[in-house]
């Protein structure tokens, strides 16, 4: 079955463009110029991917995002302009996965859609699969399944990418840069802030204190690690 992919922007080039792009690709598309529609979309047709433009009429991007994040996993791309960099953050802090800046070329965009709906069935680890455990902390690459103390944490796509990429390289330094390279399989074209603010996110949803955290280590002057 083709996957679903909802296409959120009031310009109607970008999506005629946009929809042009992903069809020639085999994917299914679904269209909507507001945020209101698109909230209703998500709910009744259940994509698996979502194109999100920031600026709509109604509701913005930045509520379709936020709503979105609170029922359902689903991917988020978000569609910005240059000089939103605010815009973007604030995004990229409520779960969108990844974002792709204004004007765009649509193959670009099309290789990010790609990327994220391969590794959404497909994250690469050492032992081809097998559970990680670190103390109350469990992690299921197959099943992408996620537990602390017992409770399953919920993760958007990107961020069970981080985990599970950290979580089987215990104890080993990398830079921002090399997350991305590990987690956006892609040549990336944002900056590596992006891999901040979702390390940020992790730390809130795993660690018992964020801002002391267990796991999830700073590596000041160079990057991230994982404590096993």
């Amino acid at each position: 079955m083709a996957a679903r992919i909802l296409v959120v922007d009031d310009e109607v080039v970008v999506t005629e463009v946009v929809e042009k792009y992903l069809r020639l690709e085999g994917y299914d598309v679904g269209l909507a110029s507001d945020g209101a529609t698109a909230l209703r979309l998500a709910e009744e047709w259940v994509p698996d991917l979502v194109i999100l433009d920031l600026m709509l009429p109604e509701v913005d991007g930045l509520e379709v995002c936020r709503t979105l994040r609170r029922e359902s996993a689903v991917p988020i791309i978000m569609l910005t302009a240059r000089g939103e960099e605010t815009d973007r953050v604030v995004g990229l802090e409520l779960g969108a996965d990844d974002y792709v800046v204004k004007p765009f070329s649509p193959r670009e965009l099309v290789a990010r859609v790609k990327s994220v709906l391969r590794r959404m069935s497909s994250v690469p680890v050492p032992d081809a699969g097998g559970t990680l455990r670190y103390g109350t902390l469990i992690i299921s690459p197959r099943t992408r399944f996620v537990s602390v103390q017992g409770d399953q944490v919920h993760l958007t796509a990107k961020e069970f990418e981080l985990l599970a990429f950290l979580a089987s390289h215990p104890n080993q330094v990398f830079t921002r840069e090399q997350l991305m390279d590990a987690a956006w399989d892609y040549t990336y074209a944002g900056d590596a802030s992006t891999v901040t603010v979702h390390i940020r996110r992790l730390r809130v949803k795993v660690e018992h204190d964020p801002v002391k955290p267990r796991y999830i280590k700073t590596v000041w002057g160079v990057g991230y690690k994982f404590e096993g």
